[in-house]
């Protein structure tokens, strides 16, 4: 009898379980297909294309909690009391049919959810893909922080101008415009590098996490400081190249790095270049590491 109660458990909560997910995947599948193709397409707001990064977020996210099936499953059944005021907030926001608030109910009934099977040791097993898709989830925070970009668009100009300057251009710079040729260029606040930005701290993270290197304080925060500063410069060389482009007529080579796949490739050779880089500083802090141990043995 007592094993005919487990079964029967089992494929309760089994069925419980897939009705969840099948729930899940009805209410928010429409949702991320729309993220893909404004993504994809352009055809989103401009501040929603700074989420783009999304696109190998949330597979590696999914990843990341399949491969997590195992240990999921082997911890306690328990339920945290903030689950319920998660879910509640979740399904608030879905139903407002704000778009903003639609979108951050995903991340918020998914942390509500592991909240509610396995506690807070279930929500922690999860944590890093919750983090990469509450950062994945398009919100208002580009269109919130625009207004005070204005003093990188000036060092961006600014650095443009002298560059340009110096390899023999005509170049006048006013503020965030340049007069280039007679043809006006403006570093725009979307121009300003915040979504490649935006874009390199989340692949930086995802590289810590893969190659287990999140857990030394030294190495994270030097990745990720060095990523910010190659962001940047990799932002001022495609300003460059952009004004360079415009300001002498070339408005084929403009528009492929400005609109087109140009632009997505450049973008893609920069992140690639992190990796080389990440694998030099867990070799390099690896090998600082057992030095100083050699020499705190020496001295004892």
């Amino acid at each position: 009898m007592t094993l005919q109660q487990q079964i029967k458990t089992q494929n309760t909560a089994q069925l419980l379980n897939l009705g969840i997910l099948g729930t899940l995947l009805l209410l928010y599948v429409p949702l991320l297909l729309h993220w893909t193709d404004g993504w994809l397409h352009k055809t989103i707001s401009i501040e929603h294309e700074y989420f783009s990064h999304g696109m190998i977020g949330l597979p590696f996210a999914g990843y990341l909690a399949w491969i997590n099936r195992k240990q999921w499953q082997r911890l306690p059944n328990t339920t945290h009391p903030l689950s319920i005021g998660l879910l509640i907030i979740g399904v608030i926001f879905y139903l407002s049919g704000v778009a903003e608030w639609v979108n951050l109910s995903l991340p918020v009934i998914l942390a509500g959810l592991c909240l509610w099977f396995k506690g807070l040791p279930g929500c922690k097993l999860q944590g890093f893909p919750l983090i990469l898709v509450f950062f994945a989830t398009p919100t208002a925070l580009p269109y919130l922080i625009s207004p005070y970009t204005f003093p990188l668009q000036s060092f961006i100009a600014s650095t443009v101008a002298f560059i340009l300057n110096q390899f023999g251009m005509n170049v006048v710079l006013d503020g965030i415009n340049l007069y280039v040729g007679g043809r006006i260029v403006e570093v725009a606040p979307y121009c300003a590098g915040l979504k490649m930005l935006f874009t390199t701290l989340y692949v930086s993270l995802m590289l810590l996490y893969w190659t287990d290197s999140l857990s030394s304080r030294r190495i994270t925060f030097s990745f990720l400081s060095i990523s910010m500063v190659i962001s940047v410069i990799a932002n001022i060389i495609r300003n460059t190249l952009l004004t360079f482009f415009h300001g002498t007529g070339q408005e084929g080579a403009f528009q492929w790095l400005h609109d087109s796949w140009g632009g997505d490739l450049y973008s893609a050779c920069m992140l690639l270049s992190l990796i080389p880089l990440l694998n030099w500083m867990n070799s390099y802090f690896s090998e600082t590491e057992v030095i100083q141990q050699e020499e705190e043995q020496e001295v004892v």
